[in-house]
């Protein structure tokens, strides 16, 4: 029987030898493609928060890799017979969380409120001093390491992928030594498809036709959002899931025999809320209140 007729993305079984690495990393690629809630918001969020193709790129890899390192471990902790320590079933629901709260406190370093305290002097007419509160707004670059810690901690999700790589292609391994192969390469498969992604965030972040400044301003702006009301998100999806579980069950059926597609339910609620109810949607407002700023200040200029 050649590889290719040994393959079986929708449900391989009785997988051995090559065809086991080339699975693995085939059913990456398909993971980095669909709709995922574990990789889509994150990799949209610090990808954006760059404000260029390069950086986008490096956070795309910085992402996948941290995440490629988490999934070769649980592969190997699932070829010893522990998969179950994380397999159960709300392990989904406390990812989320964690997660969420992640998203929720990079949200805030990228975009950081304070409130401010102006004394505005006596002036004629005013018969004492009085104080006005404002609120100021401090835009910061993430750090490195965040999309890395991100990306280790949102892996430990548990889906249809997860299922095949940890019950059919990791227990397949005959030893012990290469456990860990199929999680890795199956991680390499999502890193080759969220790198581009990661750069295609960032180019989009940087063609707005804006000044530098206004670029980075725009970029961090959408990543804040993003991470803010994302991680919210995924608080509150984890919260419902502990508490409702069947509620967030429910899944529509679509006859696609693609996984991550074939049923539409909470996962895909979160990428569309986190990426383009949020993201998408504060990436046009920033963008277009930067360009009316400009306006107005060239012409300003140009009346003065």
């Amino acid at each position: 029987m050649t590889l290719a007729g040994t393959l079986d993305l929708w449900n391989p079984t009785h997988v051995a030898g090559l065809a086991i690495g080339v699975t693995a990393f085939l059913l990456g690629m398909i993971h980095g493609i669909t709709p995922d809630e574990h990789t889509w918001p994150i990799t949209f969020s610090y990808a954006v928060s760059g404000y260029s193709t390069r950086r986008g790129l490096r956070t795309g890899l910085t992402f996948s890799l941290a995440f490629t390192a988490q999934r070769a471990l649980a592969s190997e902790l699932a070829s010893l017979g522990l998969a179950r320590l994380f397999t159960f079933a709300s392990v989904d629901n406390l990812v989320y969380l964690v997660v969420g709260a992640l998203m929720l406190a990079a949200g805030v370093m990228v975009v950081q409120r304070h409130r401010t305290i102006h004394l505005h002097l006596r002036l004629p007419g005013r018969h004492r001093h009085h104080h006005d509160d404002d609120t100021e707004t401090a835009l910061h670059d993430p750090r490195w390491w965040m999309p890395a810690v991100h990306g280790f901690v949102a892996g430990w999700g548990f889906g249809a992928f997860a299922v095949i790589i940890y019950t059919v292609l990791a227990p397949a391994e005959h030893s012990l030594v290469w456990g860990w192969v199929p999680g890795a390469l199956f991680g390499l498969g999502t890193t080759v498809v969220q790198v581009l992604a990661g750069g295609l965030f960032g180019l989009i972040a940087a063609r707005r036709g804006l000044q530098p400044e206004a670029i980075r301003r725009v970029a961090l702006r959408t990543a804040g959002a993003t991470l803010t009301w994302g991680g919210v998100a995924f608080m509150a999806g984890g919260a419902i899931g502990l508490l409702f579980p069947r509620a967030v069950s429910l899944t529509v059926a679509t006859g696609l025999h693609v996984h991550n597609l074939d049923h539409l339910g909470l996962p895909l609620v979160l990428v569309i809320v986190s990426v383009v109810g949020v993201g998408l949607t504060t990436l046009v407002r920033a963008t277009r209140a930067e360009a009316r700023a400009t306006r107005t200040v060239a012409a300003s200029a140009g009346g003065g």
